[in-house]
């Protein structure tokens, strides 16, 4: 019998896209021990291998951009309108070089998180396509270009790719997405950490009395100077190690050795953007989280109207993060009554919704 073959797009824009597939995946791997995974993504090999815990196959590449960004909070409209025409240029050509990838690999189901253009390859092959995510790009794409003369013919080829997909699965919390047809929304996703507060105060060397504050923007960096924040008694900062920070009071998070959701479940709030990824973990491990507006990111909206019902989240300006000036605003964080952790489902719920495809494969 042959194994069950599943093809998964993952975009790089960021870690997000890795942090929504990666317990979907593990959630498939319960039901289907014999399952084959090929995983595209633009994401280094031993990102994708910190998530997902099954062996597979990595090809390197990225079928999707995204948006172009100039730091984790900003974008560069100009370059994202040129890297969109250049794409769509040669847009058949691309249809036809992943239908042919499909052609030789024969999965059983492509997922895609959330590229169009594996959809419209898989379409091409006659492989069934499953989307998934709580955003698409089409429908960013019209909030941003949609009164461009150039812009109609790219928008309804996205609209025909995603719409070629025999469901989207559409997250909790999620943006409308009323121009997909076969949407079916789902619970939320969201690794839950380990628990490791008392061993990591202990690594640390940190008091019973000091707070911990993770600094997580994301797979889109946005550098912070905290060198220069005045110091903050009874605080100890993890932040990314490409900073290169070594002054009292700040740790490298990598270095620590421990999985990014055991950090954030043993953190006393984390400093981040609007992205579904951290959202939602902060939300299912109990975090509270404070977080700097993105600049028109249609997205975040409803993410914060989420985070705000189910958990503890505060929004800090550009200019108080700038100068360090965070303690009245973690503060006031920490004052918030915690509400009720909510169970991420989602992945449980998609694993259900792609098992038609794959539990078949091998039988006649």
């Amino acid at each position: 019998m042959d194994r069950p073959h599943l093809f998964v797009d993952i975009s790089a824009h960021g870690f997000g896209h890795l942090a929504q597939v990666a317990p979907v995946l593990e959630a498939l791997g319960k039901r289907l021990p014999a399952l084959r995974l090929s995983i595209r993504s633009g994401l280094p090999t031993a990102k994708l291998r910190a998530r997902v815990a099954a062996d597979f196959s990595h090809l390197p590449g990225s079928s999707d951009f995204g948006y172009v960004m100039h730091d984790a909070v900003s974008l560069d409209l100009d370059a994202t309108a040129q890297a969109y025409r250049r794409q769509h240029a040669d847009w058949n050509r691309l249809v036809e070089s992943d239908a042919q990838l499909f052609r030789q690999l024969k999965p059983n189901l492509v997922l895609s998180d959330v590229a169009y253009l594996p959809l419209a390859g898989a379409a091409r092959a006659g492989i069934p396509a499953v989307a998934m995510c709580s955003l698409n790009w089409a429908e960013l794409f019209a909030h941003f270009f949609a009164s461009e003369d150039w812009a109609p013919t790219i928008h309804r080829q996205m609209l025909e790719a995603y719409r070629s997909a025999e469901c989207f699965l559409r997250l909790t919390p999620g943006m409308a997405m009323s121009d997909l047809p076969g949407l079916r929304t789902i619970g939320p996703i969201a690794a839950v950490g380990g628990d490791c507060r008392q061993e990591l105060r202990r690594q640390l060397g940190c008091s019973g009395e000091q707070r911990l504050v993770l600094i997580a923007f994301g797979g889109v960096e946005k550098q912070l100077p905290v060198d220069q924040w005045p110091p903050l008694a009874g605080l100890h900062w993890l932040i990314p190690q490409a900073w290169q920070i070594d002054q009292p009071g700040f740790t490298d998070f990598e270095a620590l050795g421990r999985p990014i959701t055991d950090l954030m479940r043993a953190v006393d709030a984390v400093l981040t953007k609007p992205g579904y990824g951290t959202f939602a973990e902060a939300a299912c491990n109990g975090t509270p989280l404070l977080y700097l507006r993105r600049e028109d990111w249609p997205e975040q909206d409803v993410l914060i109207a989420w985070l705000q019902q189910h958990g503890r989240c505060r929004e800090v300006s550009d200019a108080d993060l700038l100068a360090g000036r965070l303690r009245p605003a973690l503060a006031a964080l920490w004052s918030q009554a915690p509400p009720a952790v909510p169970r991420p489902s989602g992945a449980d719920e998609a694993a259900a919704a792609l098992l038609p495809w794959l539990a078949t494969a091998g039988k006649a």
